[in-house]
C-alpha cells in the first residue's frame, strides 16, 4: 500500500507509484488498472484514488516558468501549490482569482477537479480563470489546450478528474489585490431562513461569502450559524510583504485520535461553543487573508482527529427552486446524532463553468464532515442521496466516497461525452465505481 492516500483515508487503495521530475519526460508505462496523477492527496474519496494500479506523483512538477507582472498571468508546472503561488504572487500584489478552503492543493488539482471558493457567486470556479495549458497523453502526444485550441479537451480536462491526462503545465489569470488583508464582517443568525436572507443581501455587495452552521441544531433554530463574508481591502497603505505562516506549517495533531472522541456530544458541544464565541450579532473587521480563507490551515493533519478509520465528506449541491431541500438534509442529520463541526453552507452562482463535468450549479452548497462509524453513517448517506436526487442536486466527486453509479451518471449526463476523452490507460478508482453498471464499449 502506498502513502498516496486520499484526504479522508477511506477508501484505502493498495497502489504503486511512479513520480515524473520533468515535464520533457514520458509516462512511465502502464500497470493493473492504469495509471492516474497524484499531487497533494486533498481530495477526500477515491477521485485521487487507482487501487491496483499506478499513481503519477506530480509535486516534483513544482516550478514556475514565467510570470507577466503587468498583467497577472502566470504559467507554472502542474505540481505547484497554491500556498506556493500566493507566496510568489501576493507580495506582487496579485491573487487567485478562485481558492478552495485550503492551500495545499496542486495547481494541476485545482484545475482537475475545478475547484470553487468564496466568491463562486461573482467569479465561478477555478477553470473559468485557466488560460491554457499542456496536457501529456499516454501516446506521447503534447497538446495544447485553451478556450480556442483543442476546445473540446480543454471542458473534459477541466473537472476532468485526471483523467484525461497529465497536465504539465498550466496557465491562469490573477486578481489584482492592493495589500495582503480582507475586509470582513461575521453575522450571527439563528436560522435558515436567516441564512438565506443573508445571503441575498450580502451577495450584493461581498466577493466572499460563507456560513459555518450548527449542523445539530432542531425547530426553530435550525441551520443557525455564523454567516463571514469580505472583500479585499482597498488600503493602500497596508502592506503586501510575505509575513509568518505563509510558508504553510501549523499547529501538528500528531497522532490519530481514538474512535471515540467524536460523537454526538462533543460534536454538540463543540458546536454549541463555536455559535456562542460571537457575543455581538455583527462583528466587522479586517484580517491578514489567511485566516479568512483557510481556518483549516492553522492545524496540521487535522484529518487525524477523525481516528484510524478516516472520514467522508458529504457535498451536494440543490437548485435554488428546490432549497427547502436543505432543511430536510439538516433535519436528518440532527435526527441521526451524527453531526458535523465542520458544516459549511453557501448560495453558489450562476457563472457558467468551461468544464463537462463541473460541480458547482445555481442553488445552495452544502458541505459536511463525518467520522466513519460503519453501516450507520452509509445509511445516513443514502437517506441525504434521496434528498438530493429528489431536489434536483448532485454530489461533487472531490468530496465523494459512496455515490453510486446510478446517481453520478444522472446528475452528470455529461458523462458519456467526457468519456470518449479519457486516457486509454488512465483510470481511477471513481471512476470505476460510477460506471460499475455500463458495459464495456458502452460508454
Amino acid at each position: 500500500m502506498s502513502d498516496y492516500q486520499s484526504w479522508g483515508r477511506y477508501p484505502l487503495a493498495n497502489q504503486q507509484a511512479a513520480p515524473v521530475f520533468w515535464t520533457s519526460q514520458f509516462l512511465p508505462p502502464s500497470e493493473g488498472a492504469g495509471m492516474l496523477p497524484h499531487g497533494l492527496g486533498r481530495s477526500y474519496g477515491d477521485v485521487c484514488l487507482n487501487d491496483g494500479g499506478r499513481v503519477i506523483p506530480t509535486r516534483a512538477l513544482n516550478r514556475f516558468i514565467s510570470f507577466d507582472q503587468s498583467m497577472g498571468v502566470l504559467r507554472c508546472e502542474t505540481g505547484v501549490s497554491l500556498l506556493e503561488i500566493l507566496r510568489f504572487c501576493v507580495p506582487r500584489g496579485w491573487f487567485l482569482p478562485v481558492t478552495p478552503g485550503t492551500r495545499y492543493v496542486t495547481i494541476g488539482g485545482a484545475v482537475a477537479n475545478d475547484v470553487h471558493g468564496k466568491n463562486h457567486h461573482r467569479a465561478g470556479t477555478f477553470g473559468r480563470h485557466v488560460r491554457q495549458f499542456e496536457l501529456l497523453r499516454s501516446d506521447g502526444r503534447r497538446i495544447v489546450c485553451s478556450p480556442s485550441e483543442n476546445e473540446s479537451l480543454f471542458a473534459a480536462t477541466i473537472a476532468g478528474m485526471g483523467l484525461t491526462g497529465l497536465i504539465t503545465w498550466a496557465e491562469i489569470q490573477m486578481i489584482p489585490i492592493k495589500n495582503r488583508y480582507i475586509d470582513t464582517r461575521s453575522i450571527k443568525f439563528g436560522s435558515l431562513d436567516d441564512f438565506f436572507a443573508l445571503s441575498a443581501e450580502s451577495e450584493k455587495e461581498f466577493d466572499y461569502t460563507v456560513s459555518w452552521i450548527d449542523c445539530l441544531a432542531r425547530g426553530k433554530s435550525l441551520g443557525r450559524g455564523l454567516f463571514m463574508c469580505g472583500n479585499h481591502s482597498e488600503d493602500t497603505s497596508r502592506g503586501l510583504a510575505e509575513k509568518k505562516g505563509d510558508a504553510g506549517g501549523g499547529i501538528p495533531v500528531p497522532f490519530e485520535f481514538p474512535g471515540f472522541f467524536l460523537n454526538s456530544l462533543t460534536v454538540k458541544l463543540f458546536n454549541l461553543l463555536y455559535y456562542h464565541r460571537q457575543i455581538r450579532k455583527t462583528v466587522s473587521t479586517t484580517v491578514d487573508y489567511t485566516p479568512f480563507f483557510y481556518p483549516l490551515d492553522a492545524v496540521d493533519c487535522w484529518n487525524r482527529i477523525y481516528g484510524k478509520r478516516g472520514l467522508l465528506q458529504y457535498q451536494c449541491v440543490v437548485p435554488h427552486e428546490n432549497a427547502e431541500a436543505i432543511r430536510e438534509i439538516l433535519g436528518r442529520i440532527a435526527a441521526s446524532g451524527q453531526g458535523s463541526f465542520l458544516a459549511v453552507l453557501k448560495v453558489t452562482g450562476d457563472v457558467p463553468s468551461p468544464g463537462l463535468l463541473s460541480f458547482p450549479k445555481p442553488g445552495v452548497t452544502l458541505a459536511l464532515d463525518f467520522p466513519v462509524k460503519g453501516e450507520r453513517t452509509f445509511e445516513l448517506f443514502r437517506s441525504l442521496d434521496a434528498v438530493v436526487r429528489q431536489a434536483g442536486g448532485r454530489l461533487y466527486p472531490a468530496k465523494d466516497a459512496c455515490m453510486s453509479s446510478e446517481d453520478f451518471q444522472s446528475y452528470y449526463p455529461n458523462w458519456r461525452e467526457f468519456a470518449k476523452f479519457i486516457d486509454p490507460v488512465f483510470s481511477s478508482s471513481f471512476w470505476r465505481r460510477v460506471t460499475a453498471n455500463v458495459k464495456e464499449g458502452s460508454a
